[in-house]
């Protein structure tokens, strides 16, 4: 994969000029009071079998969006005297939350780690648990999801999930073993786009980790790529040609380089100059709008991995840093 986007150099300063909805604040305000007209119900069960040495594991539920259950798991070390930081995780497109032997990093660590299925995927890579209620005979299934609903902001698809990610968030908080002024949000892909999305919405976060984050900049990001899951909406629009405006006012309420100047928190962003999947300009559009202190790894040969286990490093490296 050879270099596809702007020189590095154009990347450090690109910061497109975009116009968001107007009424962008009322629409994300008015869905996170509606669902937390709903009782936050969070539950941490016990799940003694897969028989860790130094890992407690938890069976998390709690009300995401219409006060629908959201599954995930939540992982403590065994050996604690006082409340944990807390890393909240989302997944890639496609995967669920698995197993949890598969997400044992963080509290090898010394964190707590809540790692948030996704609703209705969890079939493509990694299996999940959350069924999408708004949809009927809803069971986690294969992609794609970049057009469910696109047609308005009140429907589509991202508006039950960045409002999950919230409520992940604020789920996280309630645990006695966390400590909830030092809650940090991560993820890869579109994970990455859910961490931003969970602290420009939901707010209060000690810091935020994007890997290669996803859902940034669609206007550029479905006519760079025709990667998956971008070409999603391309290939819809080769049909529904005449929904191209309809669609764009939807994606816009959802693109995180209009909410990116809500965080204020300290951020860790990751990024493949080789990406196919989320092209260098719409990462670099995000993370140059945001309002806080921030920091951006750049893996110049690297596509869709970005940094990938070596990024753990400089993630742990960052959150030390952070609370030395």
């Amino acid at each position: 994969m050879a270099f596809l986007d702007l020189p590095l150099e154009q990347l450090r300063d690109y910061v497109p000029e975009l116009t968001p909805p107007n009424d962008l604040d009322r629409f994300w305000q008015q869905t996170l009071e509606a669902a937390r007209t709903h009782d936050l119900a969070a539950t941490f069960t016990p799940v003694p079998h897969y028989g860790f040495a130094t890992v407690e594991v938890f069976d998390v539920a709690f009300a995401g969006y219409g006060g629908q259950t959201v599954r995930g798991w939540l992982l403590l070390p065994k050996q604690r005297s006082a409340p944990l930081p807390c890393v909240v995780q989302y997944i890639g497109y496609g995967g669920g939350r698995g197993l949890p032997h598969e997400w044992l990093q963080w509290s090898a660590l010394g964190y707590a780690n809540l790692i948030m299925d996704t609703r209705g995927q969890g079939s493509a890579w990694r299996s999940g648990d959350t069924p999408d209620l708004e949809v009927d005979g809803a069971n986690p299934q294969l992609p794609g999801f970049m057009t469910r609903g696109v047609l308005s902001p009140q429907t589509y698809y991202y508006r039950r999930l960045y409002t999950d990610a919230v409520r992940a968030l604020e789920a996280a908080r309630v645990h006695p073993a966390v400590d909830p002024s030092r809650v940090v949000v991560a993820g890869g892909s579109q994970g990455g786009g859910l961490a931003l999305a969970a602290a420009a919405l939901g707010g209060g976060v000690a810091a935020v980790m994007p890997e290669v984050p996803f859902l940034c900049h669609f206007p550029r990001a479905i006519t760079l790529t025709d990667s998956l899951p971008y070409s999603e909406i391309a290939a819809f629009l080769r049909v529904h040609r005449d929904r191209e405006e309809q669609v764009l006012q939807t994606l816009s309420y959802f693109d995180l380089v209009h909410l990116a100047p809500r965080i204020t928190a300290p951020a860790l962003f990751s990024v493949g100059l080789m990406d196919p999947v989320c092209p260098p300009s719409t990462v670099f559009a995000a993370y140059n709008r945001l309002s806080g202190p921030r920091e951006i790894r750049v893996y110049r040969y690297n596509a869709h991995e970005g940094g990938g286990v070596h990024h753990l490093l400089e993630q742990a490296r960052f959150l030390r840093e952070l609370w030395d």
